[in-house]
């Protein structure tokens, strides 16, 4: 299909909305009712890009409509259309008035705690009038966020290879740390290996998500089978309930004990993790202008960041 003059005028931005939204609606009643409009007037904005691109996007059936291949490649680049169009509308809001607009965030709970929410504080103690939406995800969620564009950056514990399109700034590195209450009695050992804690009771991430799947790599490679722990969620809530009771375990970021105020007060015992240490980055997506926003809060974690890159 030819990109030419032509093709660009017959393409229209409202069809294009139809259409993304008749495949996630998966029929042409329930798109209609979505954008309030009529079922001919979706079926006409459908045979209308179909006509001007020469192919068909979705197949007609009694139980709804199907996508074809050319109608998902459509979807897929549709999104990304329309987001620079919203993200042009916040640039241009910003330029009016930097005190107000959105930004989309995603991170890890740690980083939630230690680095994202303080830099929320600082910024909305500022500009009032901003509005910032957090997504809480692992390390592979987070990338396919970025590269969903559903979030314009996000901060995370950089783990396997990093996907083509993802760009990656380090803020600073990390290793993990078991850690316990500051009343566990273990705390008061000068020095503790991993068999000494593996009958310990343990709180700790599903064994198949990422970072549940980095604490078994820790006793394997050094030797240990993994403890069985004795509760397993990924509710921080509840995990934190647990470690505030004087006697669980867990492991967790180093940098969790440079958040001043966490609650329940945490000390990490003295074992050591070798092959534990990774970067904490910054993921964008590669040839993409940030909004001002965006700039603005990077440049507020760079200063929250630095401190994290000092040791204990």
């Amino acid at each position: 299909m030819p990109w030419n003059e032509r093709t660009k005028r017959r393409l229209k931005l409202r069809d294009l909305d139809i259409l993304a939204t008749l495949i996630d609606a998966g029929s042409m009643g329930k798109a209609a009712s979505r954008l309030n409009v009529s079922q001919p007037a979706v079926s006409k904005a459908v045979a209308e890009l179909e006509a001007a691109l020469g192919v068909r996007l979705v197949d007609r059936g009694r139980r709804g409509i199907i996508p074809t291949a050319y109608g998902l490649a459509l979807q897929k680049r549709s999104v990304a259309i329309f987001n620079d169009l919203r993200q042009s509308v916040q640039d241009i809001d910003f330029l009016s008035d930097p005190t107000t607009g959105e930004i989309r965030i995603g991170t890890t709970d740690p980083i939630s705690v230690a680095m994202v929410s303080p830099c929320i504080d600082r910024l909305s103690r500022k500009y009032p009038r901003m509005s910032f939406h957090v997504v809480a995800d692992d390390t592979a969620g987070l990338y396919r966020e970025v590269l969903e564009r559903n979030v314009e950056l996000a901060i995370c514990r950089m783990i396997g290879p990093l996907p083509d399109d993802l760009a990656a700034e380090v803020l600073f590195h990390d290793s993990l740390v078991v850690l316990t209450s500051a009343r566990n009695p273990l705390t008061r050992r000068r020095k503790l290996t991993l068999a000494d804690l593996v009958n310990e009771p343990w709180v700790q991430l599903p064994a198949d998500s990422l970072f549940g799947s980095l604490v078994v790599e820790v006793f394997r490679v050094n030797g240990h089978e993994p403890p069985r722990p004795t509760v397993v969620t990924h509710s921080e809530y509840l995990k934190n309930d647990f470690l505030a009771k004087g006697r669980f375990l867990t492991l967790l970021p180093g940098f969790m004990l440079k958040v001043p105020g966490w609650h329940p007060p945490l000390k990490a015992l003295p074992v050591e993790l070798p092959n534990t240490r990774a970067p904490i980055g910054l993921i964008t997506l590669k040839n993409r202008t940030l909004t001002p926003l965006a700039q603005l809060f990077i440049d507020n974690i760079r200063a929250i960041a630095r401190p994290m890159a000092q040791p204990a």
